[in-house]
């Protein structure tokens, strides 16, 4: 059976799914707060949905789809310039994972994919850069999440950060000033979670992706 086709990106904190009409479900319209929208083919009106999603417009969830879901995706891509990054979700010997708080809300250190640099190297000289470790290693790759914003000229921008699950032992940590990075903390998930806490969709995506294959490995383990 083969994967249904589906784009995935954060507008103003609200998931955005860009599908093939073929694969929108029933229980996507059963979910509450969830919006679901037919593309008429007229790229304007992917434009009208953006700026009312970047205003106001805040539901859980906005599907968009059309017969042709490849030409759907140009459409919308094409009201963006896209830029990639590298980030990850590091974790150290006492199972406690290095958070970051920047404009007020708690992140995962990520940056820019220089031209000269590949995926990987950008996301450990991120991580250097903004929390001030080293002597990391990338065990896997977690995923790839995207989210938009505007340049500082007003550009639409989407973010694909490509993000990794990195282990090291606990270091001294030296936040990034420079980058608004006002705190860089190590917490266990049951410690980060322990509390309400402001945290972008796009990273919690991250977190559960990870414990997700957290919880697969311990099932594992039980069943040997």
């Amino acid at each position: 059976m083969t994967e249904p086709q589906k784009y995935k990106i954060f507008i103003n904190e609200v998931e955005v799914i860009l599908k093939a009409s073929s694969d929108v479900s029933l229980k996507d319209a059963e979910e509450p707060g969830s919006v679901i929208i037919k593309y008429t083919g007229i790229k304007k009106h992917l434009l009208d949905y953006i700026n009312v999603l970047e205003k106001s417009l805040k539901p859980e969830k906005f599907i968009i789809h059309h017969e042709d879901y490849l030409l759907l995706k140009k459409d919308f891509k094409s009201h963006f310039m896209e830029i990639e990054a590298g980030g990850g979700l590091v974790k150290n010997e006492k199972n406690e994972y290095l958070f970051i708080y920047r404009r007020g809300s708690w992140d995962l250190p990520k940056g820019k994919i220089e031209t000269y640099e590949t995926k990987k190297q950008a996301t450990l000289r991120e991580i250097e850069e903004e929390t001030g470790i080293g002597k990391m290693e990338i065990i896997h790759k977690l995923g790839v999440t995207r989210h938009t914003y505007r340049s500082n000229v007003g550009k639409r921008i989407i973010k694909k950060s490509h993000w990794y699950l990195i282990e090291t032992v606990k270091q001294k940590l030296k936040p990034q000033v420079t980058e608004d990075i006002e705190k860089a903390q190590w917490m266990t998930l049951d410690t980060f979670f322990g509390k309400k806490r402001r945290v972008y969709p796009n990273i919690l995506d991250v977190i559960h992706t990870q414990m997700e294959e957290k919880n697969r490995g311990q099932i594992k383990v039980k069943i040997k």
